[in-house]
């Protein structure tokens, strides 16, 4: 199968996860390591922004795209949160300050509220798309600016570490990702309630 430009970059973005986690878990060193998870994060992200543009300037937006750019961007959000819960959870195994283990807790908290919003839109998604109707449901703008609050959440808490001891601007985006991600689940939801019915 041929793919046009914003597909490959979609693609390409699926094949940086795994770059991805092999940095964020260690690989080259603590300091290192994450600024090489950093370096790929970013360049992943911005495929996101890049196919996005390339495919509507160009009129290149496919169904096959519109169903493998938002997926490609869970792989790699929940994959980042995944990967920094964990180093969150293991540095207060290991510390006794208290504001150590409440991040680990809110981060733990926030990588749930993202993972079950997007098992109950991917759920929506193929209850849509097996509908009479085969309809396609791809992502919206809404979706988008919650993937933006959560990248930005996620690039906070690999870098803020590396500049300061504290995770206040962590905070921030860690609320900002978590309010986006209800806020454009239920959009979701409420819009495509319609073919949710219990009769079938």
């Amino acid at each position: 199968m041929k793919m046009n430009v914003p597909n490959r970059l979609t693609v390409i973005r699926l094949l940086l996860v795994p770059v991805f986690l092999v940095f964020v878990l260690g690989f080259g060193g603590e300091t290192w390591g994450m600024i090489a998870a950093i370096c790929v994060f970013a360049i992943a992200s911005f495929t996101d922004f890049l196919d996005g543009k390339i495919a509507r300037k160009y009129h290149l937006i496919t169904d096959f795209g519109k169903f493998l750019d938002p997926l490609a961007d869970k792989f790699l959000v929940l994959a980042a949160l995944a990967a920094l819960s964990y180093k969150a959870a293991i540095n207060a195994g290991d510390s006794k300050a208290s504001d150590v283990k409440i991040f680990s807790v809110l981060f733990f908290c926030t990588f749930m509220i993202v993972l079950l919003r997007e098992l109950a839109v991917t759920s929506m998604r193929l209850v849509v798309a097996s509908s009479p109707d085969k309809k396609v449901v791809a992502a919206s703008w809404l979706g988008k600016i919650k993937t933006c609050t959560q990248m930005f959440f996620i690039l906070a808490a690999m870098a803020e570490p590396l500049i300061w001891d504290g995770h206040i601007v962590t905070y921030i985006f860690m609320a900002a990702a978590a309010v986006m991600t209800l806020w454009s689940g239920m959009s979701y939801i409420v819009g495509y309630w319609k073919y949710l019915d219990p009769s079938k």
